[in-house]
């Protein structure tokens, strides 16, 4: 891994954590975060210390956390937001202390956060979040705080993240757990740990008129050096790709004989589903005049045109307010007079017109890919963040809340990771993954003519499918034909469209038509040659992959073909200086990726072709050397020019 260039661990001075409100006075003075110069801010340290109550039915996280502010793109560090879980009083935030400490003239001064500034609000029926805002943050202070995370239940037991968006010098998760209870620990953990320790200490508990012994079981992790996690092209979330441990109960050995078991299994997850009145509670409950759209949706012949007008009339009459959840806010029924709500509450409106239409339909609880991909070994609705509708004799999978959305492909945000649907009736259920199988074309052809006072004029025709087709619209109907018409110059400023024209925009089954008219007054000439450069209306301008490390893997979605056709006339009086070469790369390991260029020449038409295709949708980080080469190489190939000259 690219972490073994990046430090040693034998190597590395262990920050230590500090009590609350002492400082060193050289974090006062730190000018720059010593392994990632460029940082506005850094954590210099960070401790999470969970216990239990002495009745062992509560859970205590007390969290210290310590930022620099380098520069003034700091500042929106100071800004703090902690959300918890406050439906039925299961979680509740308390002991707050936050202080800024500048250093002025050689002297340290402090200013403490007022509690009249601590806000406490609701975000939805089930989650409420604290907030606050530093006094006095000037660049190169430092901002502290403190408080502690309870809980009345013994299984929600809190996640921590080494990992961070700005620089984290020094992290330290400690846990003290009764062997009473076993967790199993989900980890995502690719830097080594830099103190990693464990003890055991004899407790008891009372248990009637006696007491019960067990041992308490306390261990220590701690991470030093941790680079931001910033975003990388093709990187598939924030939350799949964090330093991060995440815990799941599974059993209870309780002072009695038996030990039960509390690990969640689908098959519990789905029954849960089914019982909770705010997801299977929905399912019955009619809508308003619902009847006109059940009746018109029988009337059709195929099972396609049935659905295609049901999805197309819930997307188009609901309006999503931005919530994701896998349940129900105000439930189907409310959402449905309003024409408004979250996006379990859309879906499961459109689940249910499309079931009483008579098609095989059933809700699924899914993961958005900013949310994160769903681990079928972590069993647990925390990894689910909204609903959708799937139709497995179609292998669909419809959600409403996407304007753009098609009823005939995967909404891109969910690819490459598991769904769950239930099938309530037969108390069925089944885990599925998420996919695209084929893969996605964009077809161009461009036919172009270049005049003796070195115009250029032609035409494009692009055939945009699946994914290609709903970006295209979105961009088009969300930007506007200016924007749009800018997008397809792809800065180009010598390059004029002259007329564009869509076909198939609303025919779901059929790929997009673009037909694109352009003309060029000086095609990149000087007074003796012209430089012509081919790679128009391609999206294939610049290169995403300009670093050479990378830390992350690389999600492409799907797999992408192109298919590039481009003739260009050349007129008499002009000579061919420099004419690409025919070329083909295929050396990537496995093959995920091939490119291959085609140029002729001949009476005067240069014909240019290329084919380029990526087999893979996902790939580990080490496959990022050979990709960074091969899309270096790729890019100079596409922007390689014709050079002609005057005769």
């Amino acid at each position: 891994m690219l972490f073994s260039l990046l430090f040693l661990v034998k190597n590395v001075v262990v920050a230590q954590t500090q009590p609350y409100g002492t400082i060193n006075k050289e974090d006062l003075e730190l000018k720059a975060c010593d392994f990632e110069k460029d940082a506005n801010a850094g954590v210099l340290f960070e401790q999470g210390s969970v216990y239990f109550g002495t009745d062992l039915y509560t859970i205590t996280e007390e969290i210290h956390k310590r930022i620099k502010i380098f520069n003034d793109n700091g500042k929106k560090e100071a800004d703090i937001h902690i959300e918890y879980y406050s439906g039925d009083h299961l979680e509740y935030i308390s002991g707050i202390q936050a202080e800024t400490i500048n250093l002025v003239d050689g002297k340290i001064e402090r200013t403490k956060l007022d509690k009249k500034y601590i806000y406490n609000k609701s975000i939805d029926k089930e989650r409420s979040e604290i907030t606050f805002t530093f006094p006095n943050v000037q660049s190169g202070c430092v901002i502290e705080y403190k408080y502690k995370w309870n809980t009345n239940y013994f299984a929600d037991f809190p996640s921590w993240y080494f990992q961070e968006k700005i620089p984290v010098r020094y992290s330290e998760f400690n846990t003290s757990i009764p062997d009473i209870f076993y967790f199993r620990v989900i980890t995502h953990i690719q830097y080594p740990m830099v103190k990693e320790t464990h003890s055991l200490d004899v407790q008891s508990v009372p248990n009637g008129t006696n007491t019960y012994q067990y041992n308490l079981e306390n261990e220590q992790k701690a991470m030093a050096d941790v680079h931001s996690l910033t975003y990388e092209p093709y990187m598939s979330s924030y939350a799949d790709n964090v330093e991060s441990l995440r815990f799941q109960l599974v059993s209870i050995k309780p002072t009695s004989s038996f030990v039960r078991t509390y690990s969640d299994t689908w098959a519990k997850i789905a029954g849960q589903l089914n019982e909770a009145p705010d997801f299977g509670g929905q399912f019955k409950k009619k809508l308003n005049n619902e009847q006109f759209i059940i009746d018109k949706a029988q009337s059709f012949k195929t099972g396609d045109d049935k659905i295609a007008y049901v999805f197309n009339e819930v997307k188009n009459s609901m309006k999503w307010d931005g919530y994701d959840d896998w349940r129900t806010n105000e439930g189907i029924y409310s959402a449905w007079e309003k024409k408004t709500g979250n996006s379990t509450e859309i879906n499961l409106i459109l689940y249910r017109l499309l079931k009483q239409s008579g098609v095989e339909a059933y809700p699924m609880v899914v993961s958005t890919n900013d949310h994160g991909k769903v681990d079928p070994n972590y069993t647990s609705l925390l990894q689910f963040n909204r609903t959708v509708v799937y139709l497995p004799r179609n292998n669909y999978v419809l959600d409403a809340t996407g304007k753009y959305n098609i009823y005939n492909e995967i909404p891109i945000e969910l690819l490459n990771s598991s769904g769950l649907y239930i099938d309530k009736d037969n108390n069925r259920y089944r885990v599925v993954y998420l996919k695209k199988d084929i893969p996605v074309s964009q077809v161009i052809s461009i036919d172009a003519e270049l005049t003796q006072d070195c115009k250029l004029s032609g035409s494009a025709l692009i055939k945009s499918f699946s994914y290609y087709k709903i970006d295209a619209i979105e961009k088009y109907k969300t930007d506007g034909e200016k924007n749009y018409t800018e997008y397809l110059r792809n800065t180009d400023n010598n390059l004029k469209i002259t007329s564009l024209r869509f076909e198939d925009m609303d025919v779901d089954t059929l790929p997009l038509i673009q037909k694109i008219t352009f003309a060029s007054d000086r095609a990149g000439s000087d007074d003796s040659y012209i430089y012509l450069n081919t790679n128009l209306f391609s999206g294939l301008k610049t290169n995403p992959f300009l670093s050479e490390n990378r830390i992350t893997d690389i999600d492409f979605g799907y797999c992408k073909s192109y298919s590039i056709t481009d003739v260009y006339k050349i007129p008499n009086g002009f000579k061919i200086v420099s004419l690409p070469k025919s070329a083909a790369m295929d050396d990537i390991p496995d093959q995920s990726a091939n490119f291959k260029r085609l140029v002729t020449e001949q009476n005067g038409v240069i014909k240019v072709q290329y084919s380029i295709n990526f087999n893979k949708p996902e790939l580990s980080y080490d496959y990022y050397p050979a990709y960074y080469t091969f899309f270096k190489k790729m890019y100079e190939l596409l922007n390689e020019q014709i050079v002609l000259k005057k005769l």
